[in-house]
C-alpha cells in the first residue's frame, strides 16, 4: 500500500501559524480521513498532541519520509461541523483567489478564545451557631468586612459573589480565609452570553393566501424528499415573504434542523429579529459585528451545542457552525452588502450554494426586486422562481407620481422639494400620517447633470458616467477616457450643468424652515454608529415620535411602518448616474424598494420620484414596480457588453506607493491576460485615484467561462512572483458589485 500523506494546519485559532505541516496517514486510517477532517497531531519538539484541520491529501512527501511524524488520531466531537467549514474554505480559497488563512478567518470568525461568563455564589458550609461563634471571634479581631460578610450568612445561606464584593465590598482574601476555614464555599456556574433581550409576547402563526400556501407546500415537500435546487421568491412590497419564511421555518425546525437567516443590514436586525422571537421564543438568536467578542463565540458555542434553532444576521452569520444546518434564507439577496469588499471577495448567495450542498440543506431568496444574478439563473432554470403579486394587507400597492426636476427649475422652483412632494408632505402632516424622505445618494462619486435638461457627462466608450476630479477633468475609471469640465452644458447651452452636493441634515433644515414644528427623525451614516442607535431610531419612528424620517438607502429596506403613506425620493438620478455598468439595476431597485415603504397597512400609500430623467426606462418601471419589463431591457444591455450575469468578471486591482511604477504594473499584468486571449477593459485609474499616499489602479477581464477566469488570474500571479517587486500589492475580485 502507498503512503498517503496529510496537508495539516495546527490550530487555526492561533493567527500566527499561518502555514501547512505534512504529516503521514497510518494504514489504520488510511480510509477514514478526508480533506476538512479535524486530527490529533504531534506537534513541535516535546510532540505535544495538538488539535489539526487536513486540508490536503497526496501521496507525494515534500520533507524526509523518515522523518515525517504520523498523525495521532481522529478528533473526537465536533469533526462533522469543522469537516463542512474547512471544506467551505477550501471552497473560498479556489473561487475567490484568497489563502487558506484568509478563507479559515472568515470562516471561523468566533474562534478566538474569550473569556467564558462566569457566575459565582458563595454557599453557607456551616451551622448557623457556627457562622455566630466566627462572627464573634472576627467582631472581637475589628475584622470588619469578615463581619460584614458573617453577619448577611447569618440570613442567608446563598448570596451572589459579585454582590458581596461589590455592595458588601469585601475583598477576595477575606472570602478565601473563610472558604479555608470551611464556613463557606465557592460554586460557579458557566453561562453563555446571550445578546438578544427581549420581553414580548408570542405570536401566532398567520392565516397564508393561497398564493402563499402554494410556495410552502411546494417547498417543504421537497424538503422531505431532499432539495433539489434554490428557490427565489419574488414578491411585491408588503406581499408577505417573511411569513413565507416563517412557515418554512417552522416545518425545518421540528425536524431538528437549523436555520440561518440573512438580511442586508444590521438596521433590519431588530425589527426582524423581533419578528422571529415572537414566532419562536429564545431559540433565535443574532449574529453581527456589533456583538462583543464573547458574545459571538458564545453563540457559536450554542450552535454547535443545538441550544439555537435559528440565527440572524448580514452576511458573517452564514458561517454560524450548525451541526445540523437544514436551510438558509436569504432575504432582500439582491442587495450589494452580500459582496464582501475585504479579501476573500466572496459572495454570499453563492457560498450559501456551496454550504448547503455541504450540508445538504434547502436554499430560499426572497426579494421585491430580484439581482439580475438570481432572476437570469431563475430564467434560465437553475433556480425554482415563485411569485407573489398580492399584498397580505390587503391593500394596493402606492400610487407614484414622477416629477420631471428639469420642469420645475423652468418654473421657478429651486427648492430641494417639488411643488408635488410640499403639498402632500402638507397633507400628511395635518392628517397625522407619517412620511419618509430617501435621499437617494448610493453610488455617487462626483459625477455632473445638468440642472436644465438632464444630460448626464458619459464615457463614449464604456456607457458610464465620467467622474469630476479637482483637476478640472472628467475621468471614466473604466477606460481611463478624459475630457475637460465643461461650463455649459453641451445638450442644451445651461449654465445649470454641476454636482449635485446635498445631505439628510440640509434636508432636515428645509424641512423645519418650510413646516416649522415638523418633527424629524435622520437615520444616515453619522446617527448609527453607537450599538443601539438603529433600534433607538427604528423604534421612535415606530412608537410615532416623529412625523418625517429622512435617511439614506437603510431606511428603504425591509421597514414596515403601518402609518408611512408618503414616501418622497431625493434626487434619484444620483444612484442612475453612478460610473458602474449596474447603475441601471441599483436606481431600479432602490426606487422600487423606496415607494414600497408607503401604504403597508389599509391607508392608501402615495410616493414622489423626483428626477431629471423621468424617461429613463428603470425609472419607467421602477414607478409601475414592473421587475420583468425593467429585466427584459437591462439583459440586453448586459448581453452586448458582456457584463454580468450575461458573462463573468474579474477586477484586477493594483496599490501601489509610486504612481509610476503602479501604472506600469497594471500595463503588465493586462498585458497578461490579453496575452491568454481575454477581453480586457483599462487599464485606468480607480474612482479614487490615492488614499492615505497608495495610488490605485484597476483593469477588467471578462469571460463567459468562470473556469477560464480563474486561469488568468493565476497566470497574473505566476507573472507578479516573478516579476519580485515589494512596492505593489494585486488583489482580485469575482464579479466586482462595486466598481473600483
Amino acid at each position: 500500500m502507498r503512503e498517503i500523506y496529510a496537508d495539516v494546519i495546527i490550530d487555526i485559532s492561533h493567527e500566527k501559524l499561518d502555514k501547512t505541516f505534512q504529516y503521514r496517514v497510518p494504514n489504520a486510517l488510511a480510509g477514514e480521513i478526508d480533506v476538512g477532517m479535524c486530527v490529533q497531531v504531534p506537534f513541535g519538539k516535546g510532540n505535544t498532541i495538538r488539535k489539526g484541520y487536513v486540508i490536503g491529501l497526496g501521496e507525494e512527501c515534500n520533507f524526509d519520509p523518515e522523518k515525517t511524524k504520523a498523525i495521532h488520531a481522529l478528533a473526537e466531537g465536533d469533526a462533522g461541523v469543522e469537516a463542512n467549514q474547512i471544506k467551505l474554505a477550501r471552497i473560498l480559497q479556489k473561487k475567490y483567489a484568497c489563502t487558506m488563512i484568509q478563507a479559515l478567518k472568515t470562516v471561523l470568525p468566533a474562534k478566538k478564545t474569550v473569556k467564558k461568563l462566569q457566575h459565582r455564589t458563595i454557599v453557607r458550609t456551616m451551622s448557623k451557631e457556627e457562622i455566630i461563634s466566627l462572627l464573634g471571634q472576627a467582631d472581637r479581631k475589628k475584622q470588619v468586612a469578615k463581619v460584614r460578610l458573617l453577619t448577611e450568612l447569618m440570613e442567608q445561606e446563598r448570596i451572589p459573589y459579585a454582590w458581596v464584593t461589590g455592595k458588601l465590598n469585601v475583598s477576595g482574601a477575606t472570602i478565601s480565609s473563610l472558604e479555608k476555614c470551611g464556613a463557606i464555599q465557592i460554586q460557579t456556574t458557566t453561562e453563555h452570553r446571550n445578546p438578544v433581550k427581549l420581553q414580548e409576547d408570542r405570536d401566532n402563526r398567520k392565516t397564508l393566501s393561497s398564493q402563499q400556501q402554494q410556495i410552502v407546500d411546494t417547498i417543504l415537500a421537497d424538503f422531505h424528499q431532499g432539495f433539489t435546487k434554490p428557490y427565489l421568491i419574488h414578491g411585491i412590497t408588503g406581499s408577505g415573504k417573511t411569513e413565507v419564511y416563517m412557515e418554512v421555518i417552522r416545518e425545518v425546525v421540528a425536524a431538528g434542523k437549523q436555520v440561518i437567516v440573512l438580511i442586508p443590514e444590521i438596521a433590519l436586525t431588530y425589527q426582524t429579529l423581533l419578528r422571529f422571537y415572537r414566532r419562536f421564543g429564545d431559540r433565535v438568536s443574532v449574529m453581527n459585528s456589533t456583538l462583543s467578542p464573547g458574545e459571538k463565540y458564545d453563540q457559536c458555542e450554542r450552535a454547535k451545542q443545538g441550544e439555537i434553532d435559528v440565527i440572524i444576521g448580514p452576511r458573517s452569520a452564514l458561517f454560524t457552525p450548525f451541526p445540523n444546518l437544514g436551510l438558509i434564507v436569504i432575504d432582500e439577496e439582491h442587495e450589494g452588502s452580500y459582496k464582501s469588499e475585504s479579501t476573500p471577495k466572496y459572495h454570499a448567495r453563492d457560498v450559501a450554494m456551496e454550504l448547503a450542498k455541504l450540508h445538504g440543506a434547502g436554499v430560499i431568496m426572497g426579494s421585491a426586486t430580484p439581482s439580475l444574478e438570481a432572476y437570469y439563473r431563475a430564467k434560465s432554470g437553475e433556480y425554482l422562481l415563485f411569485t407573489l403579486t398580492e399584498r397580505l394587507s390587503g391593500g394596493h400597492l402606492p400610487t407614484v407620481h414622477t416629477v420631471d426636476l428639469r420642469q420645475e427649475l423652468r418654473e421657478g422652483n429651486r427648492s430641494i422639494f417639488s411643488r408635488k412632494l410640499q403639498d402632500l408632505l402638507s397633507d400628511r402632516l395635518s392628517k397625522g400620517e407619517q412620511s419618509i424622505l430617501f435621499l437617494n445618494r448610493r453610488g455617487y462619486a462626483g459625477f455632473i447633470s445638468c440642472r436644465a435638461c438632464g444630460h448626464v457627462m458619459k464615457c463614449p466608450h464604456c456607457d458610464v458616467s465620467l467622474s469630476e476630479h479637482r483637476n478640472g477633468l472628467l475621468i471614466c475609471h473604466y477606460c481611463n477616457y478624459s475630457e475637460p469640465k465643461p461650463k455649459l452644458c453641451p445638450e442644451c447651452g445651461s449654465k445649470y450643468i454641476s454636482g449635485f452636493r446635498a445631505g439628510t441634515q440640509q434636508i432636515e433644515d428645509k424641512l423645519k424652515e418650510m413646516f416649522p414644528g415638523v418633527r424629524c427623525l435622520r437615520m444616515d451614516g453619522d446617527t448609527t454608529k453607537t450599538k443601539e442607535s438603529y433600534e433607538n431610531i427604528l423604534s421612535a419612528f415606530a412608537n410615532e415620535e416623529a412625523d418625517v424620517l429622512i435617511g439614506t438607502q437603510m431606511i428603504v429596506k425591509g421597514h414596515d411602518f403601518p402609518k408611512v403613506t408618503l414616501v418622497g425620493v431625493l434626487a434619484a438620478d444620483l444612484s442612475l448616474s453612478a460610473n458602474d455598468y449596474r447603475a441601471g439595476e441599483r436606481t431600479f431597485q432602490l426606487l422600487t424598494q423606496a415607494v414600497g415603504r408607503a401604504g403597508r397597512s389599509k391607508l392608501p400609500g402615495e410616493a414622489v420620484i423626483q428626477t431629471y430623467q423621468p424617461e429613463h426606462y428603470a425609472v419607467r418601471h421602477a414607478k409601475e414596480q414592473d421587475c420583468e419589463g425593467f429585466y427584459e431591457e437591462e439583459i440586453l444591455y448586459r448581453e452586448m457588453l458582456d457584463y454580468p450575469p450575461a458573462a463573468h468578471m474579474l477586477a484586477v486591482q493594483i496599490f501601489a506607493i509610486n504612481a509610476q511604477d503602479g501604472a506600469l504594473l497594471a500595463d503588465t499584468l493586462a498585458k497578461v491576460a490579453r496575452d491568454n486571449r481575454m477581453r480586457v477593459i483599462g487599464p485606468a485609474t480607480a474612482t479614487i485615484s490615492k488614499i492615505n499616499d497608495i495610488f490605485r489602479y484597476v483593469f477588467y477581464v471578462k469571460s463567459s467561462d468562470y473556469d477560464k477566469l480563474i486561469e488568468t488570474k493565476d497566470k497574473i500571479e505566476e507573472k507578479r512572483k516573478m516579476m519580485q517587486r515589494t512596492g505593489e500589492q494585486v488583489q482580485f475580485d469575482f464579479d466586482p458589485m462595486v466598481t473600483m
